[in-house]
């Protein structure tokens, strides 16, 4: 199975924040929207649809491990790293995205296709689809 198919099968809808915004405003997106991870986009509108990072819970938890209360002000762009960012394609296995995932200690990927944001890849959607592969069980979206 390839990570498009999973896309295919889940909600189309990637929710962005641009580097320049707030810890707060990312964990105020996170929460109205029940997820986990943002895709991070540079503040440059000739950047297209494209990813410059990941924000994650865990960045939350490190910029008010780090801040304190002030964390919630601290800019997303000076706790992720743009130089790597670590990607997948519509067209790579899950095999291949579950290993990227464990090499690189993270539990969401950016899927870019043709330099284009395709959607968000995670660790549950591939064990949703692994589930639904060995026990035929339907895949939730």
């Amino acid at each position: 199975m390839q990570v498009g198919d999973v896309l295919r099968k889940k909600n189309a809808r990637v929710v962005t924040i641009r580097m320049n915004e707030t810890v707060g405003i990312a964990a105020r997106l996170m929460r109205a929207n029940n997820i986990s991870a943002l895709v991070v986009k540079d503040v440059v509108r000739s950047e297209g649809n494209t990813a410059a990072g990941m924000f994650t819970e865990r960045d939350v938890v490190r910029a008010i491990a780090e801040h304190g209360a002030n964390g919630v002000n601290v800019k997303v762009s000076e706790l992720i790293s743009v130089q790597r960012l670590v990607s997948c394609s519509s067209t790579d296995s899950l095999d291949e995205v579950r290993h990227l995932m464990n090499v690189h200690h993270i539990r969401h990927l950016p899927v870019i296709d043709n330099f284009s944001l395709a959607g968000v890849i995670s660790m549950r959607d591939i064990a949703a689809a692994v589930d639904q592969i060995t026990t035929g069980a339907p895949q939730a979206a």
